[in-house]
């Protein structure tokens, strides 16, 4: 079974998500959907992973999301 972090990220600027993971080489996905990069990201991973020369039976992903934002106080 292959395991794999991958790691979401919003950019306020783009106003889109990113994808990247340091367990799939060339991972680096965005979408300012959330839930369409998930899939996105599902689709691919196998993909690389083939490229890589890894067994994909199995995959097991760890996904884990940073989103930060800044409120601004009246008054």
């Amino acid at each position: 079974m292959s395991e794999c972090r991958v790691n979401f990220m919003w950019d306020n600027d783009a106003y889109v998500w990113i994808a990247t993971s340091d367990d799939v080489c060339g991972l680096v996905l965005e979408h300012a959907s959330f839930d369409t990069l998930v899939e996105r990201v599902r689709q691919a991973i196998p993909e690389l992973l083939v490229l890589e020369g890894r067994t994909v039976d199995n995959i097991f992903i760890d996904y884990s999301m940073s989103r930060q934002e800044m409120l601004v106080a009246n008054g």
